[in-house]
């Protein structure tokens, strides 16, 4: 017997689709009902490895936390991630198929959504429930055509659709009415309920507009959500969320700064440091400085590593990074941000664009080959001063050079990384290094902190039972799962 499944779909992209799949998925978990989230589509340079050897978004990896299931490639069988404006790589079922600009991607959407369609059917014969959540918006009626996100997939699975609207944003009403007045009528017949979400305030007060939505829709209202303000506590997906502003912490000892560059991935490696009273991290956009009295610089990764390279030029920050390390400054570089600290990076297969070599920042002594391989893979092992340490790699080209000789890491007796000559600048491939409690606290005690007391794996767990409880108590569950088919 095969699960029986349910679609949420969007109002237009950022309304909370990811965060509600996660929470519901935590709350039927609790309940006792085996489930398995998916998205057939998805496009993100944020993604985790999975049990089987692949990558999926990392909001598919949440959901699938929340409910208490292993990461599979079936998951999120279609990735893009983003490289330039108007292409990106697409990853299926895990594994890198090439690159395509977006008008090539509309034609080969059609050829993907049999191998969509067989990761979904994989799933539902392992769950009782099959979460599905949509990518973007349901309206995008110019792209409906060979759709597999959205309403194409919805039809072709004959799976009923919940729409999510974001009150916090304005204009729900229309949103929610709007999109069943643009939709075919065939696809705005697998809407069969809505959810207003992010809502503040007295629940009272929109009570008429619940019922509006409702006489306007002809759908079934499954409850008006009230913002939940813990989510900040969960790793995030959308680069939308690094445009947030973040309040500076009062009383922090330690400062690290963070340039972001337009192609940065794996940012959820900054969450832990953000969850630490003790870190003051500040975001350094475009047309600002890297504060002169931080304790680290921090390089993340990126998934255009000489375009973002470029990118850090432009602002200047390169110029910032060099006074800090004269002035005797620490910098840390992650996957990505290890590749920039080198002296060279060279592309001669045109992996991330045309074929270019250019130079690093030079921190490090060592240079970068970009190459098609890419390795994927869960490791352990422990840090130059032998702290233990897990993470995963996710990247493209090797890196090699006399700081090598000096590894940030040995991993299953191999070593990683590199480390500047003074010990001042490291580099190193890995990814999840500060979700690791040992070496998040190593990290703070460097830098001139105290021990970290935070156990984060367990936070982010906690705030998932939150979120589940949230969803009990102000949405009808059991509503959806009579929709549910």
């Amino acid at each position: 017997m095969t699960a029986r499944a349910l679609m949420f779909q969007g109002t237009g992209s950022d309304v909370g689709k990811s965060l509600v799949v996660a929470g519901l998925a935590r709350a039927f978990t609790l309940r006792g009902l085996k489930i398995m989230p998916f998205k057939p589509q998805n496009m993100s340079n944020n993604a985790a490895v999975t049990a089987d050897g692949g990558e999926i978004g990392r909001a598919q990896a949440l959901q699938a936390r929340a409910a208490g299931v292993p990461l599979s490639v079936h998951m999120n069988p279609v990735l893009l991630k983003p490289q330039s404006d108007v292409g990106a790589q697409v990853v299926v079922q895990g594994k890198v198929e090439g690159n395509a600009k977006a008008a090539e991607y509309q034609g080969l959407k059609r050829k993907l959504m049999p191998r969509v369609q067989e990761s979904f059917d994989l799933l539902r014969n392992q769950a009782d429930l099959v979460l599905v959540e949509g990518a973007g918006s349901a309206s995008e009626i110019n792209l409906r055509r060979n759709d597999i996100a959205n309403m194409g997939f919805a039809r072709a699975a004959d799976v009923p659709v919940v729409l999510i609207g974001d009150i916090d944003r304005g204009g729900v009403i229309a949103s929610l009415a709007g999109t069943k007045l643009v939709l075919d009528p065939e696809d705005a017949a697998m809407i069969r309920g809505f959810i207003v979400n992010r809502f503040r305030g007295d629940p009272a007060l929109f009570a008429e507009g619940m019922r509006m939505i409702e006489e306007l829709t002809g759908w079934r209202s499954i409850g008006l959500l009230p913002h939940f303000a813990d989510a900040a506590f969960l790793p995030a997906e959308d680069a939308l969320g690094l445009n947030q502003s973040f309040a500076r912490k009062s009383g922090a000892r330690i400062r690290i700064a963070v340039p972001i560059l337009p192609h940065i991935s794996n940012f959820d490696d900054l969450d832990p440091l953000e969850a630490e009273p003790e870190v003051d991290l500040i975001r350094v956009r475009r047309g600002e400085a890297i504060p002169g009295d931080c304790d680290l610089v921090l390089l993340v990764g990126s998934k255009a590593t000489v375009s973002d390279l470029a990118a850090l030029r432009e602002a200047g920050f390169d110029v910032d990074i060099a006074a800090h390390v004269r002035r005797g400054g620490r910098v840390l570089g992650l996957c990505g941000g290890y590749q920039m600290l080198g002296k060279r990076i060279s592309d001669p297969d045109g992996i991330e664009g045309s074929p270019a070599s250019v130079e690093g920042l030079g921190l490090l002594d060592v240079e970068t080959i970009l190459s098609a391989d890419k390795r994927l893979e869960a490791v352990s092992g422990e840090s130059f001063d032998g702290v233990p340490l897990s993470g995963y790699e996710m990247h493209i080209g090797r890196t090699s050079g006399a700081d090598c000789r000096r590894p940030f890491s040995v991993i299953d007796g191999n070593p990683d990384g590199a480390i500047s000559a003074d010990g001042r600048v490291w580099g190193t491939y890995l990814h999840g290094l500060f979700s690791d409690d040992r070496q998040r606290s190593a990290w703070l005690t460097r830098l001139g902190g105290a021990v970290s007391v935070l156990d984060y794996q367990t936070g982010v767990d906690n705030v998932l039972d939150r979120l589940a409880a949230h969803m009990e108590r102000h949405l009808d569950l059991d509503g959806l799962l009579t929709l549910a088919r």
